[in-house]
């Protein structure tokens, strides 16, 4: 069961690290993209500004909501690889218990810590990019009227 332990240590939590730098990344592109923006460019389509200023944001939306899942994964296969080394053992070492126990509470807190910047990353995306379309209707949306 040694396997369960690598896959927790390596498979979850490097995938969760994989994942922070993924929404790391696109929140620097989007972020940039969004400070270069100019209204004026697409003066004439709502639609393609939005389409623009938007793209790439589910993918930082899907890793905050989904994070927090995989830590849970790792931590079931933490929680599962602590009873698998109880039941082999028949009985209680509390070394290898906590080696388990802890793996398991690692992978939920990564996993917290992927998550709650992503969300906030989005967050601040989404409402910048709401102010951007406001901005629009104010310089050309009264025109089309």
């Amino acid at each position: 069961m040694d396997w369960l332990k690598y896959l927790v240590d390596y498979g979850i939590i490097g995938l969760l690290v994989f994942l922070s730098i993924v929404s790391l990344a696109i929140f620097v592109e989007r972020f940039l993209f969004i400070k270069r923006l100019k209204i004026e460019d697409y003066k004439e389509d709502k639609k393609t500004l939005e389409i623009a200023a938007t793209r790439k944001l589910a993918i930082i939306a899907t890793i905050g909501s989904n994070a927090p899942y995989i830590g849970l994964l790792g931590t079931v296969l933490g929680i599962m690889l602590t009873f698998y080394t109880i039941g082999v053992e028949g009985y209680v070492d509390a070394t290898k218990i906590m080696v388990g126990l802890a793996l398991a509470l690692k992978a939920t807190a990564i996993g917290l810590f992927v998550a709650i910047p992503s969300i906030v990353f989005y967050n601040y995306l989404l409402r910048r990019v709401k102010v951007i379309l406001l901005e629009w209707d104010i310089r050309y949306g009264r025109e089309r009227v």
